[in-house]
């Protein structure tokens, strides 16, 4: 039976079939490295980690969608005083991060210190499974979350610390705003913004 690239709403019960998807797709992300540096524990630490944040934040607070071997996370400009971490979702991090906690505090203040001031969508995560890519997934993804935001209104902001992901975005009416690298030696991470299009 082939897999469907459809987008479908995500719920709580899609949480293990996620978790393994973006555990899989952001295994090569430079900032992911960078915070699980390991290779022998990276995979099981990157599911905690995308299963803490889907569980506890954003299937909670965003617009959260999967296709058969793909997930995006959306967080509309009226949800993004709601999709900040609590304490308790920063402690699970924490514990999830062990040793790379503070490398993780440090970027998510840096990010925090740069944060755009207008009114707008936040692409917050979108993966494909490596074995899938090139189907249409993340595309399709891409573009359902896209045309809500534009039927909204809103620019659209994201960011990647992955070159090869540039273009892709750029395909999809994206440009870079701004470079930085993360403290402490961190990888570089590029802003990118999208205007919001007629949604005609």
């Amino acid at each position: 039976m082939p897999i469907s690239n459809s987008p479908q709403p995500a719920t709580l019960d899609d949480a293990p079939l996620i978790s393994r998807i973006l555990a899989d797709a952001f295994d090569d992300d430079p900032m992911m490295r960078w915070f699980f540096p390991s290779d022998a524990s990276r995979k099981e630490g990157l599911g905690r980690y995308f299963s803490t944040l889907f569980t506890r934040q954003y299937v909670h607070h965003g617009i959260c969608e999967r296709t058969d071997a793909a997930a995006a996370f959306w967080v509309p400009a009226q949800a993004r005083a709601k999709a900040v971490p609590d304490a308790e979702t920063i402690q699970e991090l924490q514990a999830i991060l062990g040793d790379r906690a503070a490398a993780f505090r440090e970027a998510a203040q840096a990010a925090a210190e740069h944060a755009p001031q207008e009114e707008h969508w936040y692409l917050a995560v979108v993966g494909a499974d490596p074995a899938a890519r090139g189907q249409g997934h993340g595309a399709n993804l891409l573009r359902s979350g896209l045309a809500q935001a534009d039927a909204a209104g809103m620019p659209v902001r994201l960011e990647s610390s992955k070159p090869d992901n540039l273009p892709f975005y750029e395909h999809f009416g994206f440009s870079v705003q701004e470079e930085a690298r993360l403290p402490g030696g961190g990888p570089v991470l590029w802003a990118m913004r999208r205007a919001p299009r007629d949604a005609a």
